[in-house]
């Protein structure tokens, strides 16, 4: 059994992407509090629907998100290039895992309202066919919370900009599944205090 988690550990890990420097809202999404603790926070417990090795992807904000944080982790992860966009943040999280991941889950941190089910439906999803792209269904087009399998990585390392992998994931026929709260995510004040209100309703 302890062989069998080992390898599911290594074999799935989750990047959770908080390394933007939140220009529109101001400070750092990653210290917006929500529930008990931060949005960061509440990105890592979602991440735990997906996997057991996390990483949390910084930049923006560092170190003081890691000191706020009150959430344990399997490493943080500086972005060295991460003022350069999401593409690059995500670049050097996928760069930093392991040899055994067959693929990678990816997390992002403002999307709150997205629920322990739906996450686990996606990791289920993964798991069951490792070598096929998995992503939440917005709009028609696969986005984030997503799992990309380990031969989609090339590509993906050659995006560049302030976007992130969709357009990869489009291009090889990513299965997709309806993710309610995907669709709500945070980019300025009022779309967080929209968003506090949502969450408090839907979670207390």
């Amino acid at each position: 059994m302890r062989k069998k988690l080992y390898r599911d550990h290594e074999a799935f890990p989750v990047l959770v992407l908080a390394a933007g420097a939140s220009r529109r809202l101001g400070r750092p999404k990653a210290m917006l509090p929500i529930g008990n603790g931060i949005m960061l926070d509440r990105a890592i417990d979602q991440a735990r629907h997906l996997g057991t090795r996390i990483t949390v992807v910084t930049g923006g904000g560092y170190p003081l998100i890691r000191f706020r944080c009150q959430r344990s982790v399997s490493a943080w992860h500086y972005a060295s290039h991460w003022e350069e966009g999401m593409a690059a943040s995500l670049r050097s999280g996928i760069e930093s895992l392991r040899p055994r991941a067959r693929g990678v889950f990816i997390v992002l941190l403002d999307q709150p309202l997205i629920t322990g089910d739906d996450l686990a439906h996606l990791a289920r999803a993964a798991r069951k066919a490792p070598g096929v792209p998995v992503a939440a269904d917005i709009h028609g087009r696969p986005a984030a919370p997503a799992y990309i399998p380990r031969y989609l990585w090339p590509e993906v390392l050659q995006l560049e900009g302030d976007r992130g992998a969709a357009g990869v994931l489009a291009r090889h026929g990513a299965i997709t599944l309806p993710v309610a709260g995907a669709v709500s995510d945070v980019d300025t004040p009022d779309d967080w205090r929209r968003l506090a209100v949502r969450y408090q309703n839907q979670f207390r």
